[in-house]
């Protein structure tokens, strides 16, 4: 059983299937009647008349009317377009059981529990007659799909055949009047219009259900004795023929099944049964856990079952119905009715080949499954699911195509999935074992393999490979070298598609396809809502596949589409330029002729065919939204463009391709403010500054006209911008414009009209305009206010402009191969448009509030007259702007269609070669990419603490960097300063970046530590070496014997930072004398230079001495004398101690300090750490640690982590190579 669909809701009633659409009614005991589209799996409409149960729905054949009938004793007539009940027939006096429409007369049959059946006429809405016989509830009554008969089943424990023949006559137009004075008499004298045939008893118990075969003169039934009978009539009598038991409980409902002969029933026993018609056996039983099942329907025209129950319904199919086949070059092999066949492509011919089965083996989904060919063989491989999963292996013989009659006896075998895996061997899945066996066409097995991956089906990938699927993946497995080449994971796959050439390969599962390539790396996936069913590749690499009801199309970038609408579903074999070969559920050989322009065009687009694009575009019909949507968002707005006529779609598309001509003219049809913005704001991003001061006038936006000239230094426009302002009386734009124009007399005076006087002041006396500053003091009186003292005022003026007037300068490349191209087909450059000439603004002669047109006002400004304050102005037009003549007007020029501007590609910035070219933290560091450097010194070094660093890369990247001042509105510019860099070097060649840091100044740092070392300037001396480690990771040097010296330094500096940290923390130490022994003498084991050791030594033997450990004191001075020290005071120091140490060889307290035992000291913790114990070291710096400080910060450097992974210090190019 195959489900396809399944619904939760009350219990189920009622059934009904759409003739032609995926549709199903099911009425609910809840009184609902619900409208599901099976295919999409969604509720469409619900109607909610009833009151009470609604027992029995029925589909009309033609009509988009469907009949329901329920507890409330009504039946209803809906039409499912206009979501309503049309009309109700009332007439029954109990529930009713079933409705049921006639197929060719507007008739209704109902069974109620009135133990009446009725027949309506739903066209005249009245009843038309009344069958009574049955002394039961009638359970259920059907008209026969041909005759004129009437089966009824009843509680009453019989079937009854009824013939409404008379009743068909009486309701058809008589012919002449004899026959209608015989109606006449037959209504007056109360003729039967429907008479009982056969009334067949048999069963036990109340009856629930009777059907006829659709074809067969049988009838079958199911009862409360949990039997099904079948019987058979002929025009005289009706007998039964046999009874099938099985059932445990009622036998709600049973049917003939229209395709195969075969009866399908259910229970109260909560299952269905499928039993085998002319056997009389049962062959198949599908259970439910907990719900009784109550109603069956059939689809009339395809392989569908539906089934009621308790909690829903399910809609199933009982067999698979998907043809088996193989491709093979020109030839589809496909097996059909017992038969293999054969079809060959180019000729379209198709023959038999060979019988394959044994006829007489129908049971239940025991057709082949799967299909494999091995042409060089001519050998079949048939898989399917008898004995629980089986192959047979046909070798086909040479003449034997086109005559299909040699039999021959199968190889078989046990395998649910086999396949040839070379020209004469195949592989047969052994599921139990997880392994394939490999089988010749002996079928005797030749090798065993393991499966990588617990497989449940094996699908062909190439001589020798093999693809395993899994439940949630697929492997590819190499049967010769047992090797993996690929995995993926995906939902449950079903089917497998190759490319012709092997490359890629499509997945596909129920609800998706996943292609990837031959080594199964994932390229794209796609999602489907309805059923994906098959699917082939066309010679383009094109996926073309199909689901229940469309051939669709999947581009290799995973864009899909729809091709054609199919009315039932088909199984693709092969697609060759727009022909589609396909096969269909019966088998039969279609091929369909499809459009695939939109495909292709994409593709061309996609693969930038642009040549392929373009003759598409003049030559086909490939108009719509969602091609014009599509181009769009894949970045091909020129293209779209040629397919738009809708002004504003065109003037969107124009301003994303850049193509101010076409904006221009689409602005001008559309007029309307935000267009105009818009055109302007694109405008000036081009520098098209004729355009934008053009869409600016028409927008009347003053404010931005008056920057615009600011920025292009057009002070004679500006000017008349002030006048405009003064005429609108806008104040503040008055002040904009004086500002821009650096006019401190009009500022002033426009203050002063403001009535600002003290603002009006200060700017007359800061500028110098003493008579004016005089009288507005006598104006102001004692309100003057003061001016700063010991300031110098500056003139604010505007900075100078780059380029004065006109557009601003692009580079000329070359043409796009859209642009130009298609003129042809788009409109007429702008240019041409008749009327507009030079002038722009001509035409708009807007009248102010005063009545006044611009003519007016400018004559106004020319006579010096002034406009009163008061004068509201209305929208000005921009007249006074006096554009310039003709020649200069920002109309596009008339070579502008030749020479289309685009901005050259920009270069590789300095600073992204120099990261591709160097794994040195300081080069990345320089070149401001810190993060980068960041990691490579965590590789290397295992640096997780780059506080200390942070300076020094700021400082690496400014001082690889020099700044140069360009014009004063231009940003600064920033050059790369690169090391060793000579004027004989190509200019075209980039050198590593210059450094800061170099090793001569550690070098100096090291000899300035060592001094304070010397003269007791710990502290000083510890920053001194700490800042060499710090600076050593950002450091480059040229040779290998460099390299060495930095590593040498790092070991240095790290045994003088531990020194002198132990020396500074013990001098901290005043109440511990035995830690302050400890840290002196571990002191003295550190790796000094020699005048700075034998410092230590002195020390530490002082420090003992003092404490009364003479043994140790004297130790320490026996190393001492042995240094021949140079400074006499120290020699004498040491012989004094060991005379009187020689006296009294003992230690006042134990120390942890064994002389005699070679050890380091754990930069952490200072202890020491004797020769075979367990320690750690620091990546970078190397000292040592106890186990415990894995994974801390060491102490020592205090960058790296203690017991870091790292590969070692780069500090050389000279590493690299």
């Amino acid at each position: 059983m195959l489900t396809k669909f399944e619904t939760k809701s009350n219990r189920v009633k009622g059934l009904s299937f759409h003739t032609k659409r995926p549709w199903i009614l099911a009425s609910l005991h809840s009184g609902v009647i619900q409208l599901w589209d099976y295919r999409m799996g969604t509720l469409i409409d619900r109607f909610d008349e009833h009151d009470g149960p609604v027992r029995g729905v029925h589909f009309h054949m033609s009509q988009p009317l469907f009949v329901s009938g329920g507890d409330d004793y009504k039946i209803k007539v809906w039409n499912y377009k206009l979501h309503r009940c049309l009309f109700t027939l009332l007439g029954h006096l109990d529930y009713i059981r079933t409705v049921q429409f006639h197929h060719e007369h507007p008739w209704i049959v109902s069974a109620s529990d009135d133990q009446t059946i009725r027949i309506w006429n739903w066209q005249s809405r009245t009843c038309i007659s009344v069958l009574t016989g049955h002394n039961h509830y009638v359970m259920g009554a059907s008209f026969h799909p041909k005759e004129d008969l009437v089966v009824s089943a009843s509680l009453d424990q019989t079937i009854r055949v009824w013939d409404i023949g008379s009743l068909k006559r009486k309701n058809a137009s008589p012919a002449d009047d004899i026959l209608r004075l015989g109606q006449m008499n037959s209504d007056l004298f109360g003729g039967v219009d429907a008479v009982v045939k056969y009334v067949l008893e048999g069963h036990d118990r109340g009856v629930n259900w009777a059907a006829f075969h659709p074809t067969l003169p049988l009838i079958v039934s199911g009862a409360d004795d949990r039997q099904v009978k079948l019987w058979r009539m002929n025009d005289t009598k009706a007998w039964e023929v046999d009874t099938l038991r099985g059932h445990m409980n009622n036998v709600s409902c049973v049917m003939f099944h229209a395709k195969q002969d075969i009866i399908v029933s259910n229970s109260e026993d909560k299952s269905i049964r499928v039993w085998d018609a002319t056997k009389r056996t049962g062959l198949q039983t599908f259970r439910r856990e907990h719900d009784r099942f109550w109603i069956l329907a059939a689809h009339p025209e395809m392989n569908l079952l539906a089934a009621g129950h308790d909690s829903g319904m399910i809609v199933f199919k009982l067999e698979r119905e998907r043809p088996a086949f193989s491709v093979s070059g020109d030839s589809l092999f496909y097996a059909k009715d017992r038969f293999l066949r054969y079809y060959e492509f180019s000729t379209q011919r198709e023959a038999q080949v060979i019988p394959i089965r044994r006829p007489g083996s129908t049971s239940l989904n025991q057709s082949p499954r799967t299909l494999s060919y091995s042409p060089t063989e001519n050998a079949v491989l048939i898989c399917s699911d008898v004995d629980g999963g089986s192959y047979e292996l046909y070798v086909i013989p040479k003449d034997s195509i086109g005559r299909g009659d040699s039999l021959q006896e199968a190889k078989r075998g046990p395998g649910s999935s086999a396949i040839f895996v070379a020209r004469n061997r195949f592989a047969v899945l052994d599921k139990g074992n997880n392994q394939v066996l490999i089988k010749n066409l002996k079928n005797e097995v030749v090798k065993k393999s393991g499966l990588p991956v617990p497989t449940d089906a094996i699908f062909y990938a190439g001589t020798g490979n093999l693809l395993c699927r899994s439940e949630d993946r697929v492997v590819i497995f190499d049967l010769q070298q047992r090797l993996v080449l690929g995995g993926l994971q995906t939902p449950f796959v079903k089917y497998v598609v190759w490319s012709n050439d092997m490359e890629t390969v499509a997945l596909l599962s129920k609800h998706s396809i996943i292609i990837t390539s031959k080594k199964l790396v994932h390229q794209c996936t796609l999602h489907e809502t309805i059923r994906i069913k098959s699917g082939a590749w066309d010679e383009n690499g094109v996926f073309i596949y199909t689901t229940l009801n469309h051939i669709k199309y999947c581009l290799p970038n995973g864009d899909s589409g729809i091709i054609r609408t199919l009315d039932v579903p088909i199984y693709i074999t092969k697609v060759s330029g727009n022909t589609i070969f396909c096969l269909d559920r019966d088998g039969k050989n279609k091929t369909m002729v499809v459009d695939a322009t939109e495909y292709i065009f994409k593709l061309s687009l996609l693969r930038k065919r642009y040549d392929n694009v373009m003759s598409m575009i003049r030559n086909s019909q490939l108009c719509g939204e969602a091609m014009i949507a599509y181009l769009q968002q894949k970045g091909f707005p020129e293209v779209a463009l040629h397919f738009v006529k809708d002004e504003k779609t065109r003037f969107n598309l124009a301003l994303e391709s850049g193509n101010i001509q076409i904006a221009v003219a689409s602005a001008k049809e559309i007029d309307d403010k935000d267009h105009w913005y818009r055109l302007g704001v694109e405008a000036l991003r081009q520098g098209n500054t004729g355009i934008v001061e053009y869409a600016y006038q028409r927008t009347k936006n003053f404010e931005r006209l008056s920057f615009l000239y600011l920025i292009n230094g057009n002070l004679e426009k500006l000017s008349k911008m002030l006048k405009i302002a003064e005429v609108k009386n806008d104040i503040m734009g008055q002040f904009h414009n004086a500002l821009y124009l650096g006019d401190s007399q009009e500022r002033v005076k426009i203050l002063e009209n403001a009535g600002h006087l003290p603002l009006a002041y200060i700017t007359a006396s800061v500028h110098g305009l003493q008579d004016v500053a005089e009288r507005l003091a006598a104006e102001l009186g004692d309100d003057v206010p003061t001016l700063p003292s010991g300031k110098e005022p500056s003139l604010l003026m505007p900075p100078t402009p780059v380029t004065y007037g006109g557009d601003w300068p692009l580079l000329r490349v070359m043409k796009g191969i859209f642009d130009g191209g298609l003129d042809s087909n788009g409109r007429g450059p702008v240019d041409e448009e008749e009327g507009e000439e030079g002038d722009w603004g001509d035409d708009l002669e807007v009248v102010d509030a005063d009545g006044l047109q611009n003519g007016d006002v400018i004559a106004i400004l020319e006579d010096g007259e002034m406009v009163g304050e008061n004068d509201e102005e209305g929208g000005w037009d921009l007249e006074d702007l006096e554009l310039p003549p003709e020649a200069e007007t920002p109309r596009v020029s008339a070579n502008s269609r030749s020479s289309v501007f685009v901005a050259p590609t920009p270069g590789m910035p300095v600073s992204q070669i120099w990261i591709q070219r160097s794994s040195l933290a300081a080069d990345h560091a320089a070149a401001g990419n810190f993060d980068t450097a960041m990691r490579l010194l965590s590789r290397q070094l295992g640096i997780r603490n780059f506080a200390p660093l942070k300076s020094m890369f700021l400082d690496l990247y400014t001082g690889s960097h020099s700044y140069l001042r360009a014009f004063s509105s231009a940003s600064v510019v920033s050059l790369a300063v690169e090391r060793g860099w000579s004027e004989s070097a190509s200019p075209n060649v980039r050198g590593p970046p210059a450094l800061v840091f170099n090793f001569s100044q550690l070098d100096e740092k090291l000899k300035a530590g060592y001094k304070a070392t010397t003269a007791g300037k710990f502290t000083e001396a510890f920053q001194l070496f700490l800042s060499i480690l710090h600076t050593i990771p950002l450091i480059v040097v040229e040779s290998r014997r460099e390299v060495d010296e930095v590593k040498e330094l790092i070991i240095i500096a790290k045994e003088y930072v531990l020194g002198l940290q132990m020396e500074l923390k013990r001098r901290e130490m005043k109440d511990n004398p035995v830690r302050q022994q400890e840290l002196a003498a571990y002191f003295t084991h550190c790796n000094l230079q020699l005048p700075h050791l034998r410092l230590a030594l002195q020390n530490a033997m002082i420090t003992c001495y003092k404490a009364k450990n003479l043994a140790t004191a004297a130790n320490f001075a026996r190393r001492l004398l042995e240094t021949n020290p140079t400074n006499e005071n120290q020699a004498k120091t040491a012989r004094q101690v060991l005379q009187a140490a020689e006296k009294n060889m003992t230690d006042a307290v134990q120390l942890n300090y064994d002389f005699r035992n070679p050890f380091v000291t754990c930069g952490a913790t200072y202890v020491p750490i004797y020769r075979g114990q367990k320690d750690l070291s620091c990546p970078y710096c190397t000292t040592r640690f106890v186990p415990s400080q894995e994974g801390q910060l060491c102490t020592v450097c205090d960058l790296a982590v203690v017991g870091a992974d790292a590969s070692g210090l780069l500090c050389s190019p000279s590493q690299v190579r």
